[in-house]
């Protein structure tokens, strides 16, 4: 691939050069595959009622938020081999434990199956979108990544802040700015794909995922919040 291009010289109106494409398809493969461990957590978590420390809320938010780093910090150590898509799916075994408690609280809900099922259907929904917005548009978004970032930074304190105060209205603003600002993440992260901005498949597979993941325990939040109908 001539290294010469800039981002933006890519010929929208055929097809992606090949390098892009395949780490493109790869990204794909890769998500389609860190969904069945994501599963099988949860199920592992939802059976066997996995918490992580629910006695220190904010201890175990630190101690998640430690592990996920330095999942983090071995994927991208290890991105250009086999281990690293090994890591990946190690992580999305862990972030399915993470996302049983969630599943478990929906779950006791009289329509919580119905909330899940809802709540997968709008991220799937979102996702195509921000794909397909991302495959056609020709602007350059690169600068919106530190804004997003900053974004990421306010949700997480006001998370950690909420773990005491305890309020509701602050709970869905949270969670109806995470859905927004993940749901713009699918948007830039698979545009950096596209654009060339990210070459290695398991990097970009990681980000992705984590986008969907976040849009997807957010919208289940809301619905939960807005639309639960009490104990099954």
């Amino acid at each position: 691939m001539d290294r010469s291009l800039k981002p933006l010289d890519v010929v929208y109106s055929g097809s992606l050069g090949s390098s892009r494409q395949r780490v493109l398809r790869n990204t794909y493969a890769l998500l389609a595959l860190s969904m069945l461990p994501t599963v099988l957590g949860a199920w592992v978590g939802v059976s066997f009622g996995f918490s992580l420390l629910p006695g220190s809320p904010l201890i175990g938010a630190l101690l998640f938020l430690g592990i996920a780093f330095a999942f983090f910090y071995g994927i991208e150590k290890t991105k250009h081999s086999g281990t690293g898509v090994l890591l990946l799916l190690g992580f999305t075994f862990f972030m399915g434990l993470m996302l049983s408690r969630l599943l478990g609280f929906a779950l006791g809900l009289a329509n919580g199956a119905q909330l899940i099922a809802l709540a997968f259907g709008g991220t799937a929904a979102v996702f195509v979108g921000m794909a397909t917005v991302a495959s056609t548009m020709k602007r350059d978004i690169s600068g919106l990544g530190k804004w997003l970032f900053m974004g990421v930074i306010v949700l997480i304190l006001a998370g950690l802040a909420n773990i005491w105060l305890q309020l509701p209205a602050l709970m869905l603003a949270i969670s109806t700015m995470a859905v927004l600002i993940f749901s713009a993440f699918i948007l830039y992260d698979l545009k950096r794909v596209i654009d060339g901005g990210e070459t290695n498949y398991v990097s970009a597979t990681l980000a992705v995922y984590l986008d969907v993941y976040n849009v997807f325990t957010s919208l289940l939040q809301l619905l939960m919040a807005l639309g639960g109908a009490g104990d099954d």
